[in-house]
């Protein structure tokens, strides 16, 4: 099936740290994606980890080496990858942090991100990266997210996690979850809840979930302590900063409740009482909202001038390059990429 034509997005689907599953999923996906989702992909990374990773599979894919994306020729049959890194990543240990798969996966990013400000390609798709790795390459980023957005120049960028309708998700619109903090230690999570803070994600998660809606969104926001902090009793949060952001959200115009206690934030999100939820920190919105769809899941980052999704999952060096990893929200990742780039270009 050929779904290419002028206004086909090209999708760059960076490699990630090839020591990870990212190069297998992308080769283990690229059937199903190329035949269902109507895009161009175009890998960023090192072809020969392509071709491992085919060989190992058992697929008969060729590898097509590019120098630019505008040459790639993707099929079912073949895989265009644009080498963006050393030929230093061949020498990494599958399934071990090391210096040479971050600087591979860094190297992977940027290109593909510089490509992405210039046009060149339409939306990112990113593969899982180690964070170790990637310090260890004097990339000094806590993750995709941090290091895409200072790229781009952005200061208001959330990381948003995003489940399409399922059969766990009422919502016809599916079902997002924004964090108002990200990838820092619990400790520094109190000083980083502030009204502009929880308020600037609160405008995130509506302005997203809007242009998916199509109509004003219902937006649920977390409490931060135990039982919202029973008046002040488990403390002081919500009355201070998250209380007073979601008034200023309702004062704008924003569909905006809460906060309410975490524990319960998600089942209604589940049955469609909100489209999207704002969490106050990482693990608050991710263990839930994997808990309903930890292979379907998306990750998006908002904010930025340029589309990027990314799987929802890490890169699992413990079934690396043993051939069982699933590449189901690689292709998910592929889809909405395509369908938000669809968006931009009509």
């Amino acid at each position: 099936m050929n779904f290419m034509n002028s206004k086909t997005p090209k999708l760059a689907l960076t490699m990630g740290d090839p020591a990870g599953i990212g190069p297998e999923i992308i080769v283990a996906g690229w059937r199903q994606m190329i035949t269902t989702v109507p895009c161009k992909p175009i890998v960023y990374g090192h072809p020969e980890f392509l071709d491992r990773a085919a060989r190992m599979l058992n697929l008969n894919y060729k590898i097509q080496q590019i120098e630019s994306p505008f040459a790639a020729e993707p099929s079912e049959h073949q895989i265009p990858c644009l080498k963006a890194c050393s030929d230093d990543a061949l020498k990494i240990e599958h399934g071990r942090v090391g210096i040479h798969a971050g600087e591979a996966a860094y190297h992977s990013i940027i290109t593909a991100v510089i490509h992405a400000l210039l046009k060149k390609v339409d939306a990112i798709v990113t593969a899982p990266i180690n964070k170790k790795s990637l310090n260890l390459a004097g990339c000094n980023y806590p993750g995709h997210t941090e290091l895409i957005a200072e790229r781009c120049g952005c200061t208001n960028f959330a990381m948003m996690l995003y489940l399409a309708k399922n059969s766990m998700i009422q919502s016809p619109h599916g079902l997002a979850v924004v964090h108002v903090t990200l990838h820092t230690a619990m400790q520094n999570i109190f000083r980083e809840i502030r009204i502009d803070t929880v308020l600037s994600k609160i405008k995130l998660a509506h302005d997203f979930m809007l242009s998916i809606r199509g109509t004003t969104p219902k937006i649920g926001v977390c409490a931060l302590n135990p039982h919202a902090g029973e008046m002040g009793l488990f403390g002081y949060e919500e009355i201070t900063f998250i209380e007073p952001a979601v008034k200023l959200a309702q004062e704008e115009g924003m569909d905006a409740a809460g906060p309410f206690p975490a524990d319960t934030m998600m089942l209604a999100g589940k049955n469609g009482d909100f489209d999207a939820i704002v969490a106050m920190y990482h693990d608050q919105g991710h263990i839930a909202l994997k808990l309903l769809g930890m292979h379907s899941a998306v990750n998006i980052t908002l904010g930025l001038p340029i589309i990027r999704t990314s799987v929802a999952h890490g890169t699992a060096f413990d079934r690396a390059w043993q051939g069982v990893a699933k590449p189901d929200s690689m292709i998910e990742a592929t889809r909405i990429a395509n369908i938000l780039a669809r968006s931009r270009l009509e």
